[in-house]
């Protein structure tokens, strides 16, 4: 389990800076806009009238569009979008099981990028096109020394 939380660590302090910069951004984007319109946080929008945890109403149908395993199971995919998007996107943020919460978001990226935006253009991708590179880093990288994971391997190693 070590081997999957600890963050490969770059030769400069700077070097890991610059990339928790992109990684802590998009964590606070994912989480504070996209994923709280879909699923109910404390920092979710009152107008959306969501209870904590629970995913907007209109979600699951969206997702049950996308035809094939995603219409098998309309609500699970929805949760599981909006939580990697919500929950993912706040740990991200914090650097704290990065690699697996890259993995999800991802996961989540991809099927955003070509089974709803690409129909749409290029420059509708593109959101889903940066979260997705920078969840790629997360999933190789971790989170660098800038964040949780770093703390908590360098504890244990000690």
């Amino acid at each position: 389990m070590k081997k999957i939380i600890q963050p490969i660590v770059l030769p400069f302090w700077w070097q890991d800076l610059l990339l928790a910069v992109p990684r802590i951004v998009c964590g606070y984007f994912l989480t504070a806009d996209f994923g709280s319109s879909k699923f109910g946080l404390p920092w979710s929008p009152a107008e959306k009238n969501l209870g904590f945890f629970e995913v907007a109403f209109w979600f699951p149908n969206d997702v049950a569009g996308y035809g094939g395993i995603f219409a098998m199971f309309p609500a699970f995919f929805a949760w599981m979008a909006a939580f990697s998007e919500a929950v993912g996107g706040l740990l991200l943020m914090l650097g704290f099981q990065t690699r697996l919460f890259s993995f999800l978001i991802c996961c989540t990226m991809l099927v955003a990028i070509f089974m709803q935006q690409i129909n749409q253009g290029i420059w509708n991708a593109l959101p889903a096109l940066v979260f997705l590179w920078v969840a790629v880093f997360g999933c190789i990288l971790g989170s660098g020394r800038f964040g949780a994971d770093y703390l908590i391997t360098l504890k244990k190693s000690t």
